[in-house]
């Protein structure tokens, strides 16, 4: 039975891209004429974009223009009205890191399919080398491997569902070898990418593309700190620091990548620094996070001001982003935490109303200290 509905689906979804393929081929008369009716929407997919939104705004702090720009895009996807002969989007998310680019594709594969894994995700750096790339193209003719053109794509997680959009993550691009990146070339432009052998063809015609990218990182770090704005100014060139963030980026990506390839990405979107007054909503976000995680044990924690605001100090560092934080949070509030737990105590007898141990963490000299409520 699994293997009829999926061949039942595979044939459905071959049947919907074939008919928007048709579509696109037939000139609409009327709509030329300007006699047009209204119709209900006919689209593949019915993700619910609210859905989307609150877990974005929730979990992706201090990135709000990267987020409308993303939901944006979404939408798009979900009125189906993009070229059905190239990917849904392809988007390049660029900037420091430790900022939440690789977390925005992982809520959004949360927020479709309810597992922030539910993604094709190659990490580039481990196409670096030149002999790596046939993992990811394809072994040539005459190579072991060449005739089952196998690779380290995910045909299943690059075509989605029935009614949901597949979701790719090409992690850390510029540590790709430039044969990987050629590669792409063909994705971006028609949504298939055929291995070398030629046996097999991969289709994202079904995908959103996601792209994250460390380039320009250096060079931001300075225009934050407002040397690239006072030179600006002593030359007359003075811009809004978001379109001088865009131009960094982007003369960054054309020094790293050919020209054709950066022309081929929809979207290239800057993320910012994460400043110190967003570090306490970064702190709710994880611990709500570890929350989760303790439910397996009936367990459940809160933190008051005090140590919410000693988290943020601990953890903040502009160079790592949200990747500094976690690391504050383990060594103060985790350490802690498993240390009470793993305390000879009768736990059974402190269980409140709905069989949950209730714990509240506060401020205790240089570090955290629990305790029941």
């Amino acid at each position: 039975m699994p293997f009829l509905t999926d061949r039942l689906q595979a044939t459905q979804r071959e049947e919907q891209l074939k008919g928007a393929l048709a579509d696109e081929n037939t000139r609409d008369i009327s709509h030329a004429n300007g006699n047009t009716k209204a119709s209900f929407l006919n689209s593949r997919f019915s993700f619910d974009l609210s859905v989307v939104e609150s877990e974005l705004r929730s979990s992706i702090i201090g990135q709000d223009g990267a987020i409308d720009e993303v939901l944006e895009i979404l939408k798009v996807v979900r009125a189906d009205i993009g070229d059905p002969r190239k990917p849904l989007a392809s988007l390049l998310f660029s900037g420091p890191t430790g900022v939440g680019k690789t977390e925005t594709v992982r809520t959004v594969a949360r927020a479709l399919y309810g597992d922030a894994d539910a993604m094709c995700r190659i990490d580039m750096n481990t196409l670096a080398q030149e002999h790596y790339a046939a993992s990811f193209t394809g072994a040539p003719p005459g190579y072991v491997g060449s005739k089952e053109g196998t690779t380290i794509l995910d045909q299943e997680k690059i075509e989605g569902t029935r009614n949901l959009p597949g979701i790719v993550l090409f992690d850390e691009l510029e540590k790709a070898s430039n044969e990987v990146v050629l590669a792409l070339l063909n994705v971006f432009d028609n949504g298939l990418l055929t291995v070398a052998s030629g046996e097999r063809t991969y289709s994202f015609r079904n995908s959103i593309i996601f792209m994250s990218s460390n380039l320009g990182a250096r060079e931001l770090m300075e225009l934050n700190d407002g040397r690239s704005g006072l030179l600006s100014l002593l030359t007359g060139q003075a811009k809004d620091r978001r379109t001088r963030a865009q131009d960094i980026v982007m003369k960054c990506l054309l020094d790293r990548f050919p020209p054709e390839f950066v022309n081929r990405i929809d979207h290239i979107d800057t993320f910012n620094w994460l400043g110190r007054e967003t570090m306490p909503n970064l702190v709710d976000v994880e611990l709500e996070r570890l929350n989760r995680r303790l439910r397996k044990h009936d367990v459940t924690i809160t933190i008051d001001d005090g140590v919410r605001e000693f988290l943020s100090e601990k953890g903040y560092d502009k160079r790592f982003g949200a990747r500094g934080l976690r690391r504050a949070m383990r060594r103060h509030l985790e350490f802690p935490l498993a240390t009470f737990l793993l305390e000879p105590a009768d736990h059974t007898r402190k269980r409140e109303t709905g069989g949950y141990i209730k714990l509240a963490g506060r401020r205790a000299g240089d570090g955290v200290e629990f305790e029941y409520v």
